[in-house]
């Protein structure tokens, strides 16, 4: 960082400069940099130009050690008038901050949209954050205006984008213009548009086909069902497309709607490829609704892209998991393990290697390999993909080492901190701007500069300043540092045990596995004690203020009153509380009770209905990617949890428990007012 000065002197300095211009009350020298930085932040706000300006020459006259984020808040308001000069004033000022790169990312974002090519082809390569799929787009048109060939980055990030922008639009206009994008790539970009129920990104891509293709479109949003009757057509390229478009629509709300419009009408008139992915999408959003008439529809799109002489299907990853997810629930045998292969090997190179389909293509090629020398082949590729997932920490790692005849070890624990590394990483500008702004409340900016500090740190660095973070009590910026190390682990960091002195003696009272509460708190809010979701959920345990209320009247807490949520004694009483209730009317089951947790329990009530299932196919077909995240996670974390408290490995699957399925008739009667 640029200016270093003892901060009394900065204060008091500063003091004199905004006093004399009028910006600030009086204030003691320990509250003028949260006044300061405040009333900056405000000012940035309200796109208050003049006062922002004079806060930011106070800053730096008095070497403020906030002043980079004054300075960026001042000239990122300003950034459609500045010049390349000004920006680069700033850079020089703060060179290897974030809000250099942050600035760094603004600014690439306003040449774009200058068409100041020169201009974003000299910033791109020194953008370290490199995160911005817009950036990303404009870039590449920067290069391809510059004759270099990028029709492949091109279309992926096209590709990969999930909102529309003016960056990735320009470049796949740029670049259909050019006849470097085909009209089969727009129509395959149109296609996951509409599968994902992305509007306004699918008219955006209609529009690159003119009004023939964007017209209809609007009215295949508006009413598939009426497209289909009065408007629907097929036997040119662009009537399939838009037929197969409105059946997928059609499907997502009601996939047996569009599995009868299909084999009634529209599976042998259209070409064989959009027939293929119409009746592809009809069965991923059966399977997603966890109907048995999913593996069906699969088969059919299965059976009318071979007419088409296809190897591999032009379908999403997402659609070829959920085909995946329904042979895991509906399939028996044999059949059940080809099909969870075939959709797998179908797959993006990048989502087959990940971790949660290397395991189930382990598994598939275990149990279909042939007794003796004839599977031999099979059962090692099998055996080798779980090898490789054993050591790895996490949930699917942890079922691997199960399946090959024991539970995952826990690592040893790194050589202590060294006084110089620990002192490293308390000297670094970057930290020390994060641990002043988290003392001052301002999570969302200390986050951030403490993310970007982490770039490019070795393990011990990792290490080091993870173990800053637990002493400040900053427990998911302690866990997330962590995470981050490559070959040195130490799980007292990423699985730490603050608010002990409370959580434990309340999980005894009341029966509850502690392992189990903690694997669930640090995934509901990492132990940051006045966290709040966007729905109300508040506290460590992200109690919902309707949820706290019943909760509070089952255990008979008569002083409840609902600012009471806040208190973190409160808070854990209420959440352990709700969570043993949840358990015991979800019969014992943690993988049931943790979708109910997140998800309300009315919702795995119905998703335990259909076949028997080993637990981890259940947890895999939960149809909210965000609750099937989650409950990986918690029963994950609870595993650790355990063998930490209990100084030896664990068993996920122990915890994972029996098979899952209906509710059997001597189960005790269900708690129906549970919400």
């Amino acid at each position: 960082m640029r200016f270093f000065l003892f901060r009394p002197l900065a204060a008091l300095t500063l003091g004199l400069l905004a006093g004399a211009a009028g910006l600030l009350p009086a204030a003691s020298a320990q509250d003028l940099d949260d006044t300061l930085i405040r009333q900056a932040k405000e000012a940035f706000q309200k796109r208050d130009k003049d006062r922002l300006s004079a806060l930011k020459t106070a800053a730096l006259d008095a070497r403020y050690p906030l002043a980079p984020w004054i300075d960026y808040w001042d000239l990122s308001g300003r950034l459609s008038e500045v010049s390349a000069p000004e920006v680069e004033a700033f850079y020089a000022r703060w060179p290897g901050s974030y809000v250099e790169d942050r600035l760094r990312n603004d600014w690439l974002l306003e040449l774009g949209k200058r068409r100041d090519w020169a201009g974003v082809a000299r910033e791109y390569p020194h953008f370290r954050m490199d995160d911005d799929r817009e950036v990303t787009c404009y870039a590449l048109v920067a290069a391809q205006q510059s004759g270099q060939a990028v029709t492949e980055a091109a279309r992926q990030a096209w590709m990969d984008q999930k909102q529309p922008d003016d960056g990735c639009q320009l470049l796949a206009q740029t670049l259909f213009d050019a006849r470097q994008f085909s009209e089969a790539d727009v129509w395959r970009k149109l296609r996951q548009a509409v599968e994902f129920n992305r509007q306004k990104q699918a008219r955006a891509v209609a529009g690159l086909l003119g009004e023939g293709v964007s017209k209809p479109l609007t009215a295949i949003f508006d009413n598939p069902a009426r497209y289909l009757t009065r408007q629907a057509r097929s036997g040119s390229r662009r009537e399939d497309e838009l037929t197969a478009l409105a059946l997928a629509r059609l499907a997502a709300g009601d996939p047996a709607v569009a599995a009868k419009q299909l084999e009634e009408h529209w599976s042998q008139r259209l070409d064989a490829e959009n027939a293929a992915w119409a009746w592809a999408i009809t069965a991923r959003q059966a399977a997603f609704a966890l109907m048995p008439e999913a593996l069906d529809w699969t088969e059919k799109a299965w059976a009318r892209l071979k007419k088409r002489d296809a190897k591999d299907p032009d379908w999403t990853d997402d659609t070829l998991a959920w085909q995946a997810r329904a042979w895991l629930r509906l399939g028996n045998g044999e059949a059940r393990w080809r099909g969870v292969l075939r959709c797998i090997d179908a797959m993006g190179v990048d989502e087959r290697n990940s971790a949660v389909w290397q395991y189930w293509r382990g598994r598939a090629l275990l149990a279909l390999a042939k007794p003796g020398d004839a599977g031999q082949t099979e059962r090692r590729e099998g055996q080798a993909l779980l090898q490789a997932l054993a050591p790895q920490l996490g949930y699917y790692g942890q079922l691997a080492s199960e399946d090959l005849g024991g539970v995952q070890a826990l690592p040893p624990r790194p050589a202590a901190l060294s006084p110089a590394e620990r002192d490293a990483m308390r000297r670094h500008p970057g930290l020390q701007r994060a641990l002043t702004l988290f003392g001052i409340g301002m999570r969302s900016e200390a986050v951030r500069e403490w993310n970007f500090s982490l770039i490019g740190l070795s393990d011990r660095e990792l290490l080091s300043a993870a173990q800053l973070a637990c002493e400040r009590e900053i427990w998911d910026r302690c866990i997330n540092s962590s995470e981050k190390t490559r070959a040195e682990f130490d799980l007292a960091q990423r699985f730490p045990t603050p608010h002990a002195d409370e959580l434990l003696p309340r999980a005894r009272e009341i029966g509850l596995d502690p392992a189990y509460a903690y694997g669930l708190v640090r995934q509901e809010s990492r132990f940051i004690t006045d966290a709040r979701s966007g729905v109300g959920a508040s506290g460590l345990m992200q109690v919902m203020p309707a949820t706290a209320r019943w909760t509070a009247k089952k255990i008979g807490m008569t002083d409840y009153k609902p600012g009471l949520l806040s208190d973190k004694a409160v808070n854990l009483k209420l959440g352990t509380a709700y969570l043993k209730l949840v358990l015991d009317d979800m019969d014992g089951s943690q993988p049931l009770a943790a979708a109910a947790y997140n998800a309300g329990p009315n919702r795995p009530r119905r998703w335990r209905d259909g076949p028997v299932l080993e637990p981890a196919m259940w947890v895999e077909n939960i149809p909210f990617n965000e609750t099937r995240d989650y409950v990986k996670k918690v029963l994950s974390n609870a595993t650790y949890y355990a063998g930490l408290m209990g100084g030896k490995p664990a068993s996920l699957k122990a915890r994972l428990g029996p098979s899952i399925g209906p509710r059997t008739t001597p189960a005790p009667a269900l708690d129906a007012d549970l919400p």
